[in-house]
């Protein structure tokens, strides 16, 4: 980077974040650092539960999963507006009408203290560990940008996270995500803008997405009815598993998510809770296209100019200087050759569109582009093997390398900060979350239950400087995890359909009891994590059958044992 991109990365992050600690000045007692007083218009909760879900993962890894997988990814969001409706119906006003912190409170008010626990339990465990990976996101930009250490880049992001979130609170948080949204949407228009721009002399935006199209990745919509196939409920990409299997994974993470609940419950009003996620119902699903569609292009705009055999230039550093560096560049020559011959290829289609001929080349470009990619794969089993340590799937870095290599200064600094706000606003919110839920359902239910407003402030700092740091350490695990986007919502999901079953449970069986619900629900997700070690089903099944696991036992064990609590 240049000093013009570093100038333009500090102005904005300072400005940022000095914003948020001058609008948290009022949070003297919980209800001011959780909530805010619950004086939160619409618009901000739209934006604060939007920031919150967009992380740094989302603009760092989802164009490189279009990169390498296509645009179906964007299929997961398709159940999202209807969980916003049923959201507005059940969830929110209960939580608004008990006047709760957390949404586990609720549960203890419906079924008993044990229930309570557990979810709050599944909770803690679920989001610290996906809190873990967020934190691995910006320190990989950092790491490439400096050539630090990832291990020590992990400790230094976190900590500064830590010392930002425990500054703030919730105010801080929902403040500063009004900016960071304005800021992340201006670069991200600007950056796609930039790509159409840098593309070739002759070939135009439709010439860019017929390619990608030719190439497989504009797979947006995948139907498939053939449910009877095995293969069928291990797709993780379709129509159907991205309506039913998202309608589930949304409705638990909006609905039962402290670090999305904690959002709307600082609304003013039942009312503005409602039109800020009946908004983001509407708006995430056009967002989450425009961004992987970015990634696509970023795929067409290589087939032009040659794309790096391995995206993480520190790994390719790493390997250039290992005993393995001649069977690396042996793999570099090759790729070489395979680019000069689907250049030409690629500019041969893009000639015959133009003249409104049939591409009847298509099929020659496509076997080249498998080639190219055999030979990657090839690159990446030999990192594995030369530096076992290092992450050798690079498509959290495809986005990161093209707006350093390929942007002009001032718009690299600027992506950069775009990236580290989502960064910062996501796991923010998810700390806050994590001490709002250890402080209310743990410490002051079960450890100290006589204390003042200010010593619970003063602990829940405390505990949110704890949990940043059991993230630090899943954060140092996370180079082996691959597509950081597909990792945190695949861990999301071996949680969330257990938690989901016993929030509905409450909210519609009225008959069932604690009891019931709380051995429905280990079992249920007994089963899940075994479903998921036999990789019977993808991740986004997992959630439905967790949830309906839990509802139908606990409506079978409380038939069988109805006397009983």
């Amino acid at each position: 980077m240049q000093a013009l991109d570093w100038l333009v990365l500090t102005v904005t992050l300072v400005l940022i974040i000095g914003y948020g600690v001058w609008k948290s000045r009022r949070r003297d007692n919980l209800s001011g650092y959780f909530l805010d007083h619950q004086s939160m218009p619409w618009y901000l909760i739209l934006l604060s539960v939007m920031g919150t879900q967009a992380s740094a993962i989302t603009f760092l890894s989802a164009p490189g999963q279009a990169y390498t997988d296509g645009m179906r990814f964007v299929q997961y969001y398709f159940g999202l507006p209807l969980a916003m409706v049923v959201l507005c119906i059940s969830f929110v006003p209960a939580f608004r009408h008990l006047q709760v912190f957390t949404a586990y409170e609720f549960l203890e008010k419906r079924f008993d203290l044990k229930t309570r626990a557990l979810t709050s339990f599944l909770f803690l465990l679920q989001r610290g560990l996906s809190t873990g990976i967020s934190i691995y996101a910006p320190a990989i930009i950092l790491s490439s940008l400096l050539g630090w250490n990832i291990y020590w880049t992990n400790i230094f992001i976190g900590g500064l996270l830590i010392i930002y979130t425990v500054s703030g609170g919730a105010r801080s948080v929902a403040h500063t995500q009004k900016l960071q949204l304005a800021i992340i949407f201006a670069g991200m228009l600007l950056a796609a803008w930039l790509l159409v721009k840098r593309l070739p002399d002759g070939v135009r935006f439709g010439d860019a997405l017929h390619l990608a199209g030719k190439l497989g990745k504009l797979n947006a919509v995948v139907p498939r009815t053939d449910w009877q196939d095995a293969d069928f409920w291990q797709d993780k990409y379709n129509l159907l598993s991205g309506i039913i299997g998202g309608f589930f994974l949304a409705l638990s993470y909006f609905g039962t998510d402290q670090s999305q609940v904690g959002r709307y419950l600082t609304a003013r009003s039942v009312r503005e809770s409602r039109l800020g996620l009946l908004m983001n119902g509407i708006v995430k699903v056009p967002m989450q296209f425009g961004i992987l569609l970015i990634g696509t292009l970023v795929l067409a705009f290589y087939q032009f100019y040659e794309p790096p055999l391995f995206f993480n230039p520190t790994v390719v550093r790493e390997i250039s200087t290992s005993s393995y560096q001649p069977a690396f560049a042996a793999l570099q020559r090759q790729y070489d050759s395979i680019f000069v011959q689907k250049k030409t290829a690629a500019w041969e289609l893009v000639q015959e569109w133009h003249q409104h001929q049939d591409a009847t080349d298509a099929h020659a470009f496509i076997q080249l582009h498998k080639k190219a990619e055999y030979v990657r794969l090839q690159a990446m089993d030999l990192i594995h093997e030369a530096v076992p340590h290092a992450d050798h799937n690079d498509t959290n870095y495809i986005f990161l390398y093209f707006i350093l290599d390929e942007l002009p200064a001032g718009v690299v600094g600027l992506l950069i900060a775009v990236i580290f706000l989502a960064a910062w606003g996501s796991i923010a919110a998810a700390l806050n979350a994590l001490a709002s839920a250890t402080l209310v359902d743990v410490y002051k239910r079960a450890v100290y239950t006589q204390g003042s407003e200010q010593h619970y402030v003063r602990m829940s700092k405390w505990f949110t400087m704890g949990w940043g740091v059991f993230c630090i350490l899943v954060a140092q695990f996370a180079n082996r995890l691959g597509s950081l986007i597909e990792a945190v919502n695949v861990l999301g999901s071996l949680f969330y359909g257990t938690i989901l079953g016993i929030f509905l449970c409450a909210f519609y069986l009225k008959q069932v009891k604690g009891t019931a619900v709380f051995w429905s629900a280990i079992l249920a997700e007994l089963v899940v994590l075994g479903l998921y070690q036999m990789h019977t089903v993808s991740f986004l099944w997992l959630n439905v059958v967790g949830c309906l696991l839990v509802m139908g036992c606990a409506l079978l064990v409380n038939a069988l044992f109805s006397g009983k609590n």
